[in-house]
């Protein structure tokens, strides 16, 4: 039976030394101008040393004027290649494998960061003013954005990653051409499943055009989007089976969009049969494994390693996907697979609002970003109010990152801890 020390080989071209992965998760650490820092070359070496087989990093943009949160990283051109080859360098530095997400978030995008998003159609997010009303794409900055999901996976082989992650989950932009409740177009990019799902497989397309063959591509895509007239569970079933044979090495599921942003929950599953399986998206996985022969990755809610042991033996995923634990113990798989470890340390956060449970998730966790970014361990005892201001105050900037001097003057640990 698989287990978590088995490696995985994901193509002709591909393998994985072992089948845990660092799960995505928004770093917030580039500079001003979106390249990558001191800060966030410090925090991958960290992870590099956590024994997992493959690393995949948070949120990079395609665009400077379309960034999901600030302090994401922007691959618009190669301006930045030698800062990126630092960060993938660091990643990369203890044997574990690399690979960039590459997102556009669409009308996911703060007000304060944008006053007219961009997205399939002119529908706004229901978030108490938080997101300004999107603009709907005219069919040519569409396949605009489609080279620029290419342009940046071609500069992210030049840099030295391994492979790349297109998001098409979370109600970002490939998310919402793909949903009927955010595309109501009614020209070659929507009005049936088969239009709205045209934009993921061009990017796909071009993307896979746009590297080597020896080079990953990988697709998050949500299960479902849970809210009432979203993206469900039976058209993502449809779109698993086109994609068979657009080139892709992985698939990773998950779930959820802003609205209703199930991927960031901490109670368990509500039903028993999910219980049983820990993970919160294993029973489409299992549903999912009827309908392709892709390796499939899994994330959200594996804490154990018997539950992460099961799910591989039981043939559904092939990959553990692990976020938020390896914040408060970034050597957590290394443990795992060494059977030092038979599970993550839990921390509790939750204060029964999940709007503001959401928030808190995220600030709390941005806090140990920026410790292990400035050279300190994680701090589980942090208070999660004292994260929360922290969070509104401005962001801690670090130098961007050298290949020469990855340690610049001024971003020492010794300097820089607070």
């Amino acid at each position: 039976m698989t287990q978590l020390n088995d490696p995985l080989r994901l193509s002709a071209h591909y393998s994985l030394p072992n089948r845990i992965v660092k799960a995505a998760m928004s770093e917030k650490l580039a500079d001003a101008e979106g390249a990558p820092t001191v800060g966030l070359v410090r925090l991958y070496e960290k992870w590099a040393e956590s024994g997992a087989g493959l690393l995949l990093t948070g949120n990079v943009m395609l665009d400077h004027n379309a960034i999901a949160e600030a302090g994401n990283v922007v691959i618009k051109d190669d301006r930045h290649l030698d800062a990126l080859r630092a960060w993938a360098q660091a990643g990369k530095s203890h044997g574990a494998h690399m690979w960039l997400q590459l997102n556009h978030p669409g009308r996911q995008i703060p007000r304060t960061l944008s006053r007219e998003p961009v997205a399939p159609s002119a529908v706004p997010v229901k978030m108490s003013g938080l997101f300004a009303a999107p603009r709907a794409l005219e069919s040519a900055e569409i396949e605009a954005i489609i080279e620029d999901f290419a342009r940046a996976a071609a500069v992210s082989e030049a840099a030295g990653f391994d492979g790349v992650e297109i998001h098409g989950a979370h109600g970002y932009l490939i998310n919402q051409f793909l949903s009927p409740h955010t595309n109501l177009r009614e020209d070659e990019w929507g009005g049936t499943p088969e239009k709205r799902r045209r934009f993921l497989l061009e990017v796909i397309a071009a993307v896979r055009a746009a590297v080597s063959p020896a080079f990953a591509v990988g697709l998050k895509l949500n299960s479902a989007d849970f809210q009432r007239g979203g993206f469900d569970a039976d058209e993502s079933m449809n779109v698993v089976a086109a994609l068979a044979d657009v080139g892709l090495d992985l698939l990773e599921i998950s779930g959820g969009t802003y609205e209703s942003a199930v991927m960031f929950a901490e109670s368990p599953p509500k039903h028993e049969s999910s219980r049983r399986r820990e993970a919160y998206f294993m029973e489409y996985a299992e549903r999912v494994r009827d309908k392709t022969a892709l390796p499939l990755m899994v994330t959200g809610g594996f804490r154990t390693r018997a539950g992460m042991n099961d799910a591989l033996a039981s043939g559904a995923t092939d990959l553990i996907g692990i976020g938020r634990p390896l914040v408060v113990e970034p050597d957590l798989p290394r443990r795992l697979l060494s059977g030092d470890a038979e599970q993550a340390t839990p921390v509790k956060l939750a204060t029964g609002n999940k709007q503001l449970d959401a928030i808190i998730q995220g600030s709390w966790h941005a806090a140990q970003f920026s410790r292990m970014a400035r050279g300190r361990d994680p701090k589980p005892s942090l208070s999660r109010w004292t994260s929360l201001v922290r969070y509104f105050l401005p962001p801690r900037r670090f130098p961007r990152a050298t290949l020469a001097q990855p340690d610049a003057p001024g971003a020492t640990p010794a300097a820089s801890a607070a």
